[in-house]
Formats: structure tokens, C-alpha cells, sequence
């Protein structure tokens, strides 16, 4: 009877301890967040002006993040595999993150149209959103938590579905106009 008190013990202390903070794991697919974004995006008016006539996707990485680092080759892979963004050819670069002010360097210089954040980010947020007020650029993210806290786009997974999240306060600093056909599909963040 002892050994089966003990297992039941060890399975309980398993189950119930807590879980690491800062974990950030995405809920949908990496490539069924590539195959929405590619949807939302056409609705975004202003992607065709702000992409000119390609559309340059910007993955950010967090160095030394595996968590990060895989989100970013996945992301790659599934946007890839996705023939035109908004009717635009595209193409995708994994940028090391090393500060906020050098990510809106770099979206301006090399006219990106979109910025996908992964996962390891959650202490950089608000720097990123700072400093991307006021940058024509769609900022998206595959952790929903991102989105209240300045990731214009998010995914998150409600009752086994996936569901659009977008910041519309952080959409308007960063000029991204989506249409009101496409918000109505959304749960909305100000």
C-alpha cells in the first residue's frame, strides 16, 4: 500500500506544480498562424504602399532562445511555402534581435511590410512597440499575450479553434488600416 501512496503522491506533486513563468508557447500551428496572417493581410489597405511591390517579412529571433530560434525557422518555412502575401511576391529573413531602436532601423531602411515576433519576448514588448510607433509596418505575433501589450496581430486558440487578436490602437500608430470585413472576425484589444 506504501509504494502506491508514494507514486500517488509523486503523480499529484507532478501535476500540480507550477509550471516555468516566462514559458511562451504558442497555441496555433506555426503554419496555420503563416496561412492567417496571409489572409488578414490582405485586408490590411495599406499593405500594397507599404510593401511597394514585395513584401519583406522580418522574423525576430531571440539569440540563445531555442524556444525563439525554432519559432523563427518554422515561421520561415510555413510563410515560404505561401505563393503571394496580399497578391505580392515576398520573401523572409530571420533578424537577431538586439535592441529596439535597431529593429526600427532596420524596418525602415529595408521597407519592411511585416514584423513577426516569436516567442522569448514578453520583457521586450514594450520597447518593440515603442519603437515601432509611427513605422508603416504589421507587427505579428504567435503569443496572444503579446497583442494587449503592443503586437498589432495575435493568434490564440478558444475552444480548439484559432482566433484573430488585433491591438487597433497600436494598428493606427503603425498605419495598418484592416477593413472592417476582417475585425469583425477578431477580438478586438484598444
Amino acid at each position: 500500500m506504501r509504494p502506491r501512496l508514494w507514486l500517488t503522491l509523486a503523480t499529484l506533486a507532478c501535476v500540480l506544480a507550477p509550471r516555468p513563468v516566462g514559458a511562451e508557447e504558442p497555441s496555433v500551428p506555426v503554419s496555420l498562424e503563416a496561412q492567417l496572417l496571409a489572409k488578414v493581410v490582405a485586408y490590411d489597405r495599406h499593405m500594397p504602399a507599404r510593401a511597394g511591390g514585395r513584401a519583406h517579412v522580418l522574423i525576430l529571433s531571440k539569440t540563445g532562445n531555442p524556444d525563439s530560434e525554432r519559432a523563427a525557422a518554422q515561421m520561415v518555412s510555413a510563410i515560404g511555402a505561401i505563393s503571394e502575401l496580399a497578391g505580392l511576391p515576398h520573401d523572409e529573413v530571420v533578424w537577431p534581435y538586439n535592441g529596439a531602436s535597431g529593429l526600427a532601423e532596420a524596418c525602415k531602411n529595408k521597407h519592411v511590410a511585416i514584423v513577426f515576433v516569436t516567442p522569448g519576448f514578453a520583457d521586450d514588448v514594450d520597447a518593440i512597440r515603442g519603437a515601432l510607433d509611427g513605422v508603416d509596418v504589421l507587427s505579428a505575433s504567435a503569443v496572444a499575450d503579446y497583442v494587449p501589450k503592443g503586437v498589432v496581430l495575435g493568434f490564440d486558440l478558444v475552444s480548439g479553434k484559432p482566433k484573430l487578436l488585433v491591438n487597433l490602437t497600436q494598428a493606427k500608430k503603425q498605419q495598418v488600416d484592416l477593413s472592417s470585413d476582417v475585425l469583425k472576425l477578431m477580438k478586438v484589444y484598444e
